[in-house]
């Protein structure tokens, strides 16, 4: 398996999660109320499972390594973008941990901006997924040879073992059964 394969798997994961934002967004906004629990669940999520973990993966093993390879100039403004989207992706989970807090507050506002930070987080992780997973993925595993592509895999594994993929897998699936 190439080292890509496990962090496709978990584009996969965040993908489902960010189905169950879209139908909490559109409850909300026919409720004009906000389930607070699952606005809590998927921060959490997202700060955990996709940041930390999976992105964590990406910036700390294959960026890294990627970094020091000599990449063309298309695949290393692609890395820069990727490492700018992540930093874009931590601002706007914050904001919605924000509006969150904000809609408990009793403010009018909040549920408005609540819905379009989770619209732009859905937005941004689908065109962030497709540009690792059908460009800079493939792309950069020609840059490392097959020992090479074999010691990131293995970073991962060791990487894997200090999270908890097995909460967050379940989280999502009590969420499906819900929605």
């Amino acid at each position: 398996m190439e080292p890509i394969g496990p962090l496709m798997m978990e584009h996969r994961l965040i993908e489902r999660m960010l189905q169950l934002v879209q139908k909490e967004i559109q409850e909300a906004e026919a409720k004009q109320r906000v389930d607070g629990a699952f606005v809590d669940a998927v921060v959490d999520f997202i700060r955990w499972y996709a940041d930390r973990t999976h992105h964590g993966k990406e910036e700390a093993i294959l960026f890294r390594d990627a970094a020091q390879k000599e990449l063309s100039s298309q695949d290393r403004a692609l890395l820069n973008e990727l490492i700018a989207d992540h930093n874009f992706g931590r601002r706007t989970v914050t904001q919605i941990a924000e509006a969150k807090g904000q809609y408990l507050q009793g403010s009018e506002e909040a549920l408005k901006t609540l819905s379009e930070k989770l619209r732009t987080l859905i937005d941004f992780y689908h065109q962030h997924i497709q540009k690792e997973d059908k460009f800079f993925f493939p792309a950069a595993m020609i840059y490392f040879s097959e020992q090479e592509q074999k010691a990131m895999l293995e970073e991962f594994w060791q990487a894997d073992r200090k999270m908890i993929h097995t909460k967050y897998g379940f989280i999502v699936g009590e969420y499906e059964k819900q929605k």
